[in-house]
């Protein structure tokens, strides 16, 4: 475990690895308002200090990312750890959080705050809002009044995601809510009373499932 002194409070882990049999591509290159999706989830977060990591399925994704996208910052990319996950042709968000949070986790640092690349209108002042909310606690996640939670827009711990997530694929139940432990500090952020305030219409927990969803995003941009 890294020492106090040597760690990094938090970095910024986005999820582009998955298939969509929907769009018949991957979701983080699809064009939204003239920009792929990913684009406008990275400019929102150069505001930050924090540095980001894109964790894709293999090495010819990266590839084809860095020669279609150009990024307005050094970003770092991780490709999925397929050591302990005997399923080649399967793309799961949480091998992805595996492979994330081993790699932060070799380089120190203490959370990550865990997006999927198909929600891209997200605002600077819920960013900041969620990252305010995790002093002192392990895990920070939006739950609405009916008790939903938002995973792929959380903060999580890396060393205890880690083991956790290594835990969940071993005995193969991917859910994402699984990774978070009843034994850790959290964090719910009420949607309605802290985050609606910063962001009307919510389009930072908007995610794109369709095309349809494309259509409904623009009209609230």
């Amino acid at each position: 475990m890294a020492s106090e002194e040597n760690s990094k409070k938090l970095a910024i882990l986005i999820l582009i690895g998955g298939k969509s049999t929907r769009f018949g591509t991957e979701k983080a290159v699809i064009q939204l308002l003239g920009k792929p999706l990913i684009l406008h989830q990275i400019e929102t977060l150069t505001k930050f200090d924090e540095d980001i990591f894109l964790v894709a399925h293999s090495d010819e994704q990266i590839f084809s990312y860095r020669k279609e996208i150009e990024f307005p910052r050094e970003i770092t990319f991780i490709v999925d750890d397929r050591a302990i996950f005997n399923h080649p042709k399967i793309f799961q968000p949480m091998l992805g959080i595996y492979s994330g949070f081993k790699e932060l986790l070799r380089q120190n640092f203490q959370k990550a705050f865990v997006l999927s690349c198909d929600m891209p209108l997200i605002k600077p002042e819920v960013v900041e809002l969620m990252i305010k909310q995790a002093i002192g606690y392990d895990c920070v996640i939006p739950q609405w009044k009916n008790g939903f939670l938002e995973p792929y827009f959380a903060i999580y711990p890396v060393e205890k995601g880690f083991q956790k997530a290594k835990e969940i694929l071993m005995n193969e139940n991917y859910g994402l809510l699984n990774l978070i432990d009843k034994n850790w500090k959290i964090n719910y952020v009420p949607v309605e009373e802290k985050i609606q305030p910063l962001d009307q219409n919510l389009t930072s927990l908007i995610n794109i499932k369709g095309p349809i969803d494309l259509v409904k995003l623009s009209k609230l941009y």
